[in-house]
């Protein structure tokens, strides 16, 4: 089962059919995806799951469903095993942005980790979960598909919020405080923990 997550409220890609309580099935081959938006933002509805034939083929087939965006990003550690986090929106976040043209992902994970806290000498240890969210943009809804590595760095040195892209904080949490601040965070977030 794949997920897809719109603010916090989750889209189950499945094959299973299950009867309704606190969710709605729709189609997936036929589902219109303003209708399933709709629907999931209703306070009755927890979930929305969309029912397709074969499980191989379930992310593919809601891929053509929206534009999409493809990102990279990072959960670094230093070396006292903290957690580099950012502030933005209100929320505590993951640092992460948009590929660009002729960039591998691994390339982006980077940048985009450097570019958003200042951050130095980072080295991919290992691939994490790559995580779906559906976000609305000039009026028109996009699937953000992020391609997570877990990193790590000996950097020691400051810590520089990027301002530009609404970033308030850049800090260090021990493992206590990462889940606190988890308590305040996005649902594909709490995935990679």
């Amino acid at each position: 089962m794949q997920c897809i997550f719109v603010n916090n409220k989750p889209i189950y890609l499945t094959t299973i059919v299950e009867k309704e309580t606190d969710f709605k099935n729709f189609l997936l081959k036929d589902a219109d995806l303003n209708v399933v938006l709709k629907t999931l933002s209703k306070k009755k509805i927890n979930s929305v799951r969309l029912i397709g034939y074969s499980e191989d083929k379930l992310l593919k087939t809601f891929k053509k469903k929206l534009p999409n965006v493809v990102a990279g990003g990072g959960k670094v550690y230093n070396k006292n095993g903290e957690i580099l986090f950012i502030y933005r929106n209100d929320k505590w976040d993951l640092p992460k942005g948009k590929a660009e043209k002729k960039e591998t992902i691994e390339d982006t994970a980077i940048r985009e980790v450097e570019e958003e806290t200042g951050i130095k000498n980072l080295e991919i240890i290992d691939k994490l979960p790559t995580t779906y969210h559906i976000y609305k943009r000039n009026g028109k809804h996009k699937l953000k598909i992020t391609h997570w590595y877990k990193m790590k760095s000996d950097f020691n040195g400051k810590l520089y919020p990027q301002l530009n892209e609404g970033i308030t904080k850049v800090e260090w949490l021990k493992e206590e405080e990462a889940y606190k601040a988890l308590e305040n965070s996005y649902a594909n977030i709490k995935l990679l923990f």
